[in-house]
């Protein structure tokens, strides 16, 4: 993982303002019923979904000293096996906040960033969080992974109910993104790779692209001009 704390909180904040800015002017009932380009969920259940993702960073709590954390990619690993408790605890969730979600979010938002300004007095501690402890710029550049990939998601559920919809997702934050998904395969695999599309990059690393030999080429490249990308596709998607 190449970001810090403080780089990965200025990124997180700048996601969050956006996407959170974009929620308020773009999904309103006309479309929070529709469904979402995540088969299985709507629209409104991916709006909750992101006051649960910043949820994860209020309810991380320190840990023993010497507590072994999880690398990033370890981290992001768990996603999967929890796919279907993820899905339906969502749905909970959206159902109860019903009445007015955006309430909601700006609650667990503003608890997410009091906690992360809390636990970064003591630099990037290893922190407990709902997978496993895991240091805390890790945590917070996972939440970052969260708002940039499910912003991504709205913004094309959106889309097709709508046109000329803005774009959720800052700029800022999809390179971190972009970098810290690329990281992980590089520490597994040990090419030297450069991000050239982060958008196409971080949808094929996040599952949101079927893979394709041809889509990765356009999304990465080599460093240098006498390697070739490898063909990843025994390792995305990485979440």
């Amino acid at each position: 993982m190449t970001a810090t704390v403080a780089e990965a909180g200025t990124a997180l904040h700048a996601q969050w303002d956006r996407l959170r800015a974009w929620v308020v002017d773009v999904v309103d009932d006309t479309v929070g019923d529709e469904p979402s380009v995540l088969e299985g969920w709507t629209v409104a259940e991916l709006v909750a979904h992101l006051g649960r993702a910043m949820d994860a960073l209020a309810a991380c709590t320190p840990v023993p000293p010497g507590t072994v954390p999880l690398t990033l990619g370890e981290y992001l690993g768990t996603y999967g096996s929890r796919a279907a408790d993820i899905a339906t605890t969502t749905r909970e969730l959206a159902a109860q906040v019903a009445g007015d979600p955006v309430a909601w979010i700006d609650a667990r938002a503003a608890a997410a960033f009091a906690n992360l300004d809390e636990l970064a007095r003591e630099g990037d501690p290893v922190v407990q969080a709902r997978r496993g402890p895991v240091r805390l710029s890790a945590v917070t550049v996972s939440r970052v992974v969260e708002l940039v990939v499910h912003g991504d998601d709205l913004r094309r559920s959106v889309r097709r109910f709508a046109t000329a919809v803005p774009d959720p997702v800052d700029p800022g934050a999809l390179d971190l993104v972009a970098r810290e998904l690329l990281a992980i395969v590089v520490a597994r695999g040990g090419w030297d790779l450069e991000v050239v599309d982060a958008r196409r990059w971080v949808r094929l690393a996040a599952g949101r692209t079927p893979y394709d030999v041809d889509e990765l080429s356009a999304a990465l490249q080599a460093r240098w001009t006498g390697d070739s990308v490898p063909d990843l596709g025994r390792m995305l998607p990485v979440l």
